[in-house]
């Protein structure tokens, strides 16, 4: 369960003690951030919503960079940079644009989408199969190229 192999590896960063302190301090936010779901569901998180929250926090983190990288602020760029590996080590493997675009094609041909207006009929069954594989923003990027030269 990936819950549990976070709990782990925060106990074994602890025990690092300075050594692990930036990886134990990253895996503790993203245990809360879990924990937090977990209450406001009412019930433990399976691994498919524990991945949703660990994807959640790597794109708030992604989001930061640009700022703090036209502020000039080289320091909080890397930190936030390590702070992102530490959380892809539990994401699945990226996808590349080409695997998402035949994933894409597949999907169109399925459903039959015609153009540009189709768009929510194919992201909704693209995100799903792809769920923290790839990030939603370069997946609509590619399914609106893809409709577009449809």
């Amino acid at each position: 369960m990936l819950k549990s192999r976070l709990e782990e590896d925060m106990r074994a960063a602890m025990r690092l003690k300075e050594a692990g302190k930036a990886r134990l301090s990253v895996l503790r936010v993203a245990l809360a951030a879990v924990k937090n779901v977990e209450i406001d569901r009412r019930r433990p998180l399976e691994d498919a919503e524990v991945l949703d929250v660990l994807t959640r926090e790597v794109k708030s983190r992604r989001d930061v960079l640009p700022d703090y990288g036209r502020s000039g602020r080289a320091d909080l760029v890397a930190k936030i940079e390590g702070e992102i590996a530490v959380l892809q080590e539990y994401l699945p493997a990226q996808l590349g644009d080409v695997e998402i675009e035949a994933i894409v094609r597949e999907r169109i041909a399925q459903l039959g989408a015609q153009g540009p207006r189709d768009l929510g009929k194919v992201m909704g069954p693209v995100m799903q199969e792809l769920r923290g594989r790839a990030d939603g923003k370069r997946v609509q990027e590619i399914v609106k190229r893809t409709l577009g030269a449809s």
